[in-house]
């Protein structure tokens, strides 16, 4: 199975189906992140370049953290699902910002 879900040629000699029960979202990512209280920040390649997304912010947060985060980072983004995307690559600033109030932060992927 190709990453858009698609069936394709094994070099077993047959064909594989998806997963049953495997959600993913359109991008191709997990559908959900676990919600264990961990604010997560990853750097992601899109086809316009970089951006940095954070997810695992409580919802009723999203907006004024998103609104103080673009304003730190000096950068666009926007906040979709409760998921925040900022323009570029600004882990550490972000990493850092959570950390200095005290909040549980991972920094994910490479």
């Amino acid at each position: 199975m190709d990453q858009k879900g698609r069936l394709v040629y094994s070099t077993d000699g047959g064909w594989h189906a998806p997963q049953a029960g495997a959600k993913r979202s359109p991008q191709g990512r997990p559908a959900a992140p676990p919600d264990d209280g961990t604010i997560r920040v990853a750097r992601e390649r899109r086809r316009a370049g970089v951006v940095t997304a954070v997810t695992g912010l409580p919802a009723k947060d999203a907006e004024t953290l998103g609104k103080e985060l673009k304003r730190l980072c000096g950068a666009g983004g926007t906040v979709k699902d409760g998921r925040l995307e900022i323009q570029g690559d600004h882990r550490d600033r972000i990493v850092a910002f959570f950390e200095a109030r005290g909040l549980r932060v991972k920094r994910v992927g490479g």
